[in-house]
């Protein structure tokens, strides 16, 4: 997989830690009982606690990580703290930890867009120790926080899609407008664009750039969804014509970075997960990044705009630290964290962070445009609802299955399954 970074610190939002009895030290909960986020975990004076966390992350991360857990270690003498580290992408934790929150770990990733159903199905921590979620700006915070109001994880990016092209292809201003990419001819380029309209965490980008939204404006009306109206048909119609117009190729076979590295196509779509490898397969005179494109939408020039969300980390809510579990997963997402992060791997922070570095940095410097402009993914249950049908749209679209002439009906067929979780009529 929801914005703005490294933005102007906002209103804090601490919750104070309510001491329990009389005791200062960490009794481990049963693993299929809850914890509390409140349970005291400091021992006496004097004292050094075992702790023991299960910590997932993706293969990526891991490098990052390992530093991480010293520095923590360093700063926490109370804790004889053992992790076991072991590597499980963001989607597969979500899944594992739905499916059998003892064996998950106790700490691991999720995007921000998942955060209200599994803090709804009592699956994570609240995070309330200390204040260090103050630093955080209103995006992010908002982004993280439940139905009833507390937070559920710690932030570390913003995590969205921009697009990279190759400068010496595209002027600055070419680079604005879809439709003047795609209108021009270069010598010894067959394709101008490459853009996954397959992927359904893409092709909203032009139904909300054409005004239509999911689950309506703020995302959270699971009985409504727009883009079978006139707005939404423009889309689709434009969407129909971009895949049939020979300059573009859908990313379906994600062999795009690939041809951009051999200078056979302009510009593709794709994130900061990507940053570091385009750059160095470009090279500085062909790298450049920015913000998604304007489309052209019945003669009106109107920009894309995808969904955006958080990349964080969490914790279970059955965890047998809470409090050590809570310190470490704010450790990992602090500022050091986040400036560690950006020089090991460039992922961009959520978090001020002083870093000359970043100024220069064009892929940060699109994300943090395009944040301004995306739409929040809705973080609603029904959610679920939504990809499969907006894969489906898009596949249909990119094998001319659909045409300007079902257009609508299968746009009111994908609307009844989004708003309803069946095809309907």
């Amino acid at each position: 997989m929801k914005k703005a970074i490294a933005i102007v610190l906002t209103l804090m939002l601490v919750l104070s830690m309510a001491l329990a009895g009389c005791g200062g030290e960490d009794t481990p909960d049963t693993p299929n009982t809850p914890s509390s986020p409140d349970t005291p975990s400091t021992p006496n004076d004097g004292e050094v606690q075992d702790v023991k966390l299960k910590v997932w992350v993706p293969e990526e991360e891991k490098p990052t990580m390992e530093k991480l857990i010293e520095t923590f270690k360093a700063a926490h003498p109370e804790y004889n703290l053992t992790v076991e580290l072991s590597i499980t992408g963001i989607d597969e934790a979500n899944s594992l930890l739905k499916t059998d929150a003892d064996s998950a770990a106790d700490i691991f990733q999720v995007a921000s867009g998942g955060i209200t159903e599994l803090s709804s199905k009592g699956l994570l921590l609240p995070i309330v120790y200390g204040d260090a979620m103050s630093l955080f700006p209103d995006g992010p915070i908002s982004a993280v926080t439940g139905a009833d109001g507390m937070q559920y994880a710690v932030p570390f990016t913003a995590n969205t899609f921009f697009m990279y092209y190759d400068k010496t292809m595209f002027t600055e201003e070419e680079a604005k407008s879809l439709d003047a990419m795609l209108a021009k001819d270069i010598e010894g380029v067959d394709i101008n664009v490459c853009f996954p309209v397959s992927g359904s965490w893409y092709i909203e980008s032009f139904f909300y750039g054409a005004g239509c939204t999911v689950f309506g404006p703020d995302g959270t009306d699971a009985t409504q969804c727009d883009w079978n109206n006139a707005n939404g048909y423009a889309a689709g119609k434009y969407v129909i014509d971009l895949a049939n117009n020979p300059k573009f190729h859908d990313d379906k076979d994600g062999y795009a970075r690939s041809l951009l590295r051999d200078h056979k196509v302009g510009a593709i779509f794709t994130g900061t997960w990507d940053a570091k490898d385009i750059a160095a397969e470009m090279g500085e005179d062909r790298y450049c990044a920015a913000p998604l494109p304007s489309f052209n939408l019945n003669g009106t020039d109107v920009p894309m705009r995808n969904f955006g969300d958080y990349k964080t980390y969490a914790v279970k809510s059955n965890t047998a630290y809470p409090k050590a579990a809570q310190e470490f997963c704010l450790w990992i997402c602090n500022p050091d964290a986040q400036a560690l992060r950006y020089n090991d791997q460039k992922v961009p922070p959520c978090i001020a962070v002083d870093d000359p570095a970043m100024a220069a940095d064009v892929a940060l410097q699109a994300l943090t445009a395009q944040s301004e402009v995306c739409a929040t993914q809705p973080s609603i249950p029904e959610m679920n609802n939504y990809w499969t049908p907006a894969e489906a749209l898009g596949n249909g679209i990119v094998n001319k299955e659909i045409t300007e002439a079902n257009l609508q009906d299968q746009l009111d067929k994908f609307v009844a399954a989004v708003t309803a979780g069946s095809l309907g009529g």
